[in-house]
């Protein structure tokens, strides 16, 4: 169900006790203590088996709704509350710019109100993509200063929740950045510079579609959370460096499980408990599999690195050296920490 379909029964609810059951525009069960389904076949109000029955429309959506009774005074109930969910669900396009994109970015418009920002904000026909900022300092100083590097008129810059934020950067042939990743390194820069704020950020994917923006949010996002969950050096991420990762969180857990155990017997495991062979591990894999980049990264000796490189080997059957075996070690510290 649309959340801001549940937040308006929500209010109702609060304010009237009514509760309301939910159905699709075909009669099938959306949120009803019985999980049955009604038939559509009616006009205006149908009143059966001690229950009213209406329909409203909700961001161009038509659902049937139903309540408690069937006598004069839930008839006229159904009137007011299909006129209070129709106008709810257009208070949309009134809010302040930056609570509209908000609720853009998190899904909460119907497609119909995006169509109606397009057109009251003029948003241009160009790709965009989203960069979600999680941000050390004050959202308001991160804010006022992203919005000085807005090139295009529709470029924009919200705040979505505590220290989180997002900026929405469209795409035109003439920009000086040669990517979305360039750009949001510039931004992270600038603000560590200029404000001496630190912040992580995460890089949606480009669409071609404004309607689409959400989704790049969303990807972002991701690629927020898992940099932080799988503490990936630097502080620009693309959802594109996470793909394996997320691919596999659509795995379930016993399955996860399973593939853990064919790939590391019990030695294994334990080594997995230990911190510095797996950081050791993964930073190797993340300067290329170069020993001397590595070394130098870790203030480590080399030939440090080589016996904890072996060691690894002994334990786990997995040279690192090679890349089918860095590939496979990777795929193993994943899926350690996503079951």
């Amino acid at each position: 169900m649309n959340s801001e379909l549940k937040k308006t029964l929500r209010s109702i609810n609060e304010n009237t006790g009514l509760d309301l059951d939910v159905y699709t525009a075909s009669g099938d069960p959306v949120s009803t203590p019985t999980g049955e389904g009604i038939s559509p076949d009616f006009e205006g109000i149908l009143q059966q088996n001690g229950r009213t029955y209406f329909k409203a429309m909700f961001r161009s959506e038509q659902y049937l709704f139903g309540l408690e009774g069937a006598t004069r005074v839930q008839k006229n109930y159904a009137f007011l509350l299909s006129d209070l969910i129709e106008n709810s669900s257009s208070r949309a396009v009134n809010l302040p710019k930056g609570e509209f994109v908000r609720r853009i970015l998190l899904g909460e418009c119907a497609p119909s109100d995006i169509q109606k920002y397009r057109v009251k904000y003029s948003v241009p026909d160009l790709p965009c993509f989203v960069l979600a900022v999680a941000a050390e300092g004050k959202t308001s100083d991160v804010i006022s200063l992203f919005s000085q590097y807005i090139e295009n008129e529709s470029d924009c810059a919200v705040s979505i929740s505590g220290k989180d934020c997002a900026f929405i950067k469209f795409v035109e042939a003439d920009s000086e950045y040669q990517s979305s990743v360039d750009f949001a390194g510039f931004l992270s820069r600038s603000l560590y510079e200029e404000l001496g704020i630190r912040c992580r950020v995460g890089v949606g994917g480009t669409f071609r579609h404004f309607e689409d923006v959400s989704v790049s949010y969303q990807q972002a996002s991701a690629a927020l959370r898992m940099s932080v969950t799988f503490n990936s050096k630097g502080n620009v991420h693309s959802y594109r460096e996470f793909m394996l990762i997320r691919m596999l969180e659509d795995v379930s857990e016993a399955k996860l499980s399973e593939y853990l155990s064919v790939l590391l017997d019990g030695d294994a495991r334990e080594l997995l408990k230990d911190e510095d062979m797996v950081n050791t591990a993964e930073e190797f894999l993340e300067n290329s599999l170069n020993v001397s980049e590595t070394s130098r990264n870790l203030y480590m000796h080399r030939n440090t690195l080589m016996y904890r490189l072996d060691k690894i080997e002994r334990v786990t059957g997995l040279n690192l050296r090679k890349f089918s075996d860095a590939v496979t070690f990777r795929i193993i510290t994943i899926l350690n920490k996503l079951v």
